[in-house]
């Protein structure tokens, strides 16, 4: 992560080799100081001169013996020692799940990934709004919006593949998980094509924390005891339809919006009853968060204004998260009768 400090103007000696402290070069480039680098214990001919008394020693734990005799004589003057991660191997891809769009969902090890980044390939689904506290990478959006492309996925992955063979730690933070429809397993198969090396960090899928932000289980005992991911890009098939409404438990639509007149009707086509509760949830854990509740009947009017994001939940569960908001509602109202009777 970024250094919350501000150490615009104060002299900062960063030691450790090149290689391990480069992003620790930039995070208190970031944060304003004077930077001055030690690559080795005995210095090295281009490290240059070096501050008389500097605010801060940052030391890197690059491996190398030899640091700590310097770094305990920074002790005992009274300079203060501020111990950092070695930056993470180069040339290499990392998809990292940004979640439904919010750090607080961000995995600890989607953290570390975005502090060890030289360069982060970000989408619009992601949570890119605080990226720049949380790395120091270069930061490319290559975010897509219905019906329009910024970057297609074919240049995002020749994007990525060339960015780690010119040597850099990549990341590809994708919204969501990236192996939910996040189109993850083409974006391994290019680097692996091209010999790069890449690992997956999985993320927090929309498909369940979203209903959960609305207060939507999308299981619930003896309500349901399955759910299905479905992907609302395209319309399905009346084969689809049927599968879909044979099944019971919980239907979950991603980006569903634009396909859902089709949806409604090919399910009520295929036997679904038309009472069947649904929601629409947009824009989880954003600002503007939003929820709609119908049912499978009534839907494609009642959500005649919404947008997406989105996710669409289709089943009983939806009851329960009405159950749940109104002894939720009615504890609240308990609370305010209470704290008026002792106010008065």
């Amino acid at each position: 992560m970024q250094l919350s400090i501000d150490l615009t103007g104060h002299e900062v000696l960063v030691t450790g080799s090149d290689h391990a402290a480069r992003q620790a070069v930039r995070r208190y480039e970031a944060a304003g100081a004077v930077v001055y680098r030690l690559s080795t214990p005995a210095g090295a001919p281009h490290d240059g001169p070096l501050p008389e008394r500097p605010f801060l020693v940052a030391a890197v734990d690059d491996g190398q013996p030899g640091w700590e005799a310097l770094l305990e004589r920074c002790r005992i003057t009274g300079i203060p020692v501020a111990a950092e991660p070695a930056a993470g191997p180069v040339g290499h891809v990392t998809l990292v799940g940004g979640g439904p769009g919010t750090t607080e969902l961000l995995t600890v090890a989607a953290v570390k990934a975005l502090r060890d980044a030289d360069v982060v390939f970000f989408d619009r689904l992601a949570p890119c709004q605080d990226l720049p506290d949380l790395t120091s990478a270069e930061l490319v959006d290559v975010g897509k919006k219905p019906g329009h492309h910024k970057v297609g996925q074919a240049d995002i992955e020749k994007l990525m593949v060339a960015a780690a063979l010119e040597g850099n730690n990549v990341v590809r933070l994708k919204g969501g998980d990236p192996y939910v429809f996040g189109r993850g397993g083409e974006e391994v198969a290019a680097c692996v094509a091209a010999g790069v090396k890449v690992r997956v960090i999985s993320g927090v899928t929309s498909a369940i924390s979203v209903p959960a932000a609305a207060g939507i289980p999308v299981t619930h005992r003896e309500v349901s005891h399955m759910f299905t991911v479905v992907s609302g890009h395209a319309p399905l098939t009346e084969k689809e339809h049927t599968h879909l409404a044979g099944l019971g438990g919980t239907i979950v639509v991603l980006m569903g919006i634009g396909t859902l007149h089709q949806l409604a009707a090919g399910l009520r086509k295929a036997g679904m009853r038309p009472d069947m509760p649904m929601a629409v949830v947009e824009r989880g854990y954003r600002p503007g968060q939003r929820t709609t509740i119908a049912d499978l009947g009534t839907i494609t009017s009642a959500a005649a204004g919404c947008s997406n994001p989105a996710v669409l939940v289709i089943g009983e569960v939806v009851r329960v998260a009405e159950a749940n908001r109104g002894h939720a509602e009615a504890a609240a109202d308990l609370d305010r009768l209470a704290a008026s009777l002792l106010g008065s």
